[in-house]
């Protein structure tokens, strides 16, 4: 119970608020450094930030430095990092391997301008690895992936439509979230379905029939509240997309990291396409899509009317060296296993912790990624996770980084590799001395 404040049981909206400020100037007076960082920040930039997703009214934490599992501030305060850079610092922030491979490709010379060895390893790990795909280009991100893979599966189709998801987040410009698509999206001709609904999907499908020339889906909602889909869902999308002749694509730039072989080979479910992006690289910039030998072929250059897709750091020698060495030594099968074991464990600690506590709330996810929402019931779309109090979103926010563990500020959360048994114990207390403090103010079981 949290001692510090005088809270009114029969006004809990008050009583919310009171606790949202006072986590907040606690927060103000805890990271001076960082608001005169931001104060000079927005001078040159709007908002004093370049990504959106960043900001944290009143001003957001300001990073210093990184070593392993842990980040400080420039006020000096180490957290534990749970969140890996939004999934994309699977491998920690100092693993020795990238480390290593990051010097040795300095010494041989940065913008070669050529095609390296490296490309092609990188490319046949790739392969290797991910069911769906039979060959591969690379791109600077996850949403150049997504782009680039939408567009070339247009073009094999000869079709206008493309399906998306409530919810969805596949990039900067193709962002779906449940109040209308950003107006900063890419100009296509779209038809949105609510997430994880069969029927609806079906019903969409089969509505559109050959107008409709791609599906592309998240195998779990990243931005959407890390909201699995259900395997029947996914196996409707296959079927019914290979019936009409639309290419189904697989938006695995978060859940590749899920499982050895993906969401795709977790489900036994295989798209036409997949993307990935963010951790690929050990925390470069990086982005890849492929698929099946057909689409694929357009691409090649040695063909009449090839399509052209060039970006002069596609192949850039850091990214395609790290990456190689990343999926070789680093982030195998194995690792991956073993890291999605520990986090379903620690998402069943922590449920059990709110249980326990009598909050009614949850951890969605799968795996290495988890989000908190404070609503019971199934959670399967965007929709249910938006009726989470964003109130006590923040204010768990608040509470988690005061204890010395670094997430979203929408409560998610993302494990690297580099997390010890006694990290994640500590990330477990702090939800628990959350329970704890804030229990009179949080909805009861």
């Amino acid at each position: 119970m949290n001692k510090s404040l005088q809270l009114d049981p029969k006004n809990v909206e008050s009583d919310i608020d009171a606790a949202v400020t006072a986590a907040r100037a606690s927060y103000v007076r805890a990271n001076p450094k960082s608001l005169e960082a931001f104060e000079r920040a927005a001078e040159y930039l709007p908002g004093g930030t370049t990504r959106s997703g960043l900001f944290n009214s009143p001003f957001p934490v300001f990073i210093a430095r990184g070593q392993d599992a842990y980040i400080w501030d420039l006020d000096g305060k180490r957290y534990v990092d749970a969140l890996s850079e939004f999934t994309a610092g699977l491998l920690g922030h100092s693993n020795p391997v990238v480390l290593g491979t990051i010097r040795q490709a300095l010494d041989n010379g940065l913008s070669l301008g050529g095609q390296i060895e490296d490309e092609a390893r990188f490319a046949r790990l790739i392969v290797d690895r991910f069911p769906s795909i039979k060959k591969v280009r690379f791109t600077n991100s996850g949403t150049e992936a997504n782009v680039s893979a939408i567009a070339a599966a247009l073009h094999y189709t000869g079709r206008s439509k493309v399906m998306v998801f409530e919810g969805a987040y596949h990039g900067g410009s193709l962002n779906f979230p449940v109040n209308g698509p950003s107006p900063l999206n890419a100009r296509l001709d779209l038809v949105q379905t609510p997430y994880n609904d069969v029927e609806a999907v079906r019903a969409t499908i089969r509505r559109q029939g050959e107008k409709l020339g791609v599906v592309i889906v998240e195998p779990m909602l990243g931005a959407g509240g890390s909201i699995p889909a259900d395997r029947e869902f996914l196996a409707a999308l296959r079927e019914e997309t290979a019936r009409i002749g639309a290419v189904l694509i697989f938006d695995e730039i978060q859940t590749s990291r899920l499982a050895p072989n993906g969401m795709q080979g977790y489900w036994g479910i295989t798209p036409d396409m997949t993307t990935l992006g963010k951790y690929l690289a050990g925390g470069l910039s990086i982005g890849a899509f492929g698929g099946r030998e057909d689409i694929m072929a357009q691409f090649d250059p040695r063909k009449p009317a090839s399509l052209v897709l060039s970006g002069t750091f596609n192949n850039n020698s850091l990214g395609m060296r790290v990456g190689a060495a990343v999926l070789s030594e680093v982030a195998t099968e194995e690792a991956i296993s073993q890291l999605s074991v520990r986090g379903n464990d620690l998402r069943r600690r922590l449920n059990g912790t709110l249980e326990g506590a009598g909050v009614a709330g949850q951890f969605t996810g799968f795996g290495s990624i988890l989000a908190i929402h404070f609503v019971m019931g199934s959670l399967r779309n965007a929709n249910d996770a938006v009726t989470s109090h964003p109130s006590l979103r923040e204010l768990f926010y608040l509470h988690m980084l005061e204890e010395g563990i670094w997430i979203a500020r929408r409560g998610m959360m993302a494990l690297s590799l580099a997390l010890s048994h006694d990290d994640l114990d500590k990330v477990e207390s702090a939800v628990d001395s959350f329970a704890d403090r804030w229990g009179d103010i949080l909805p009861r079981r």
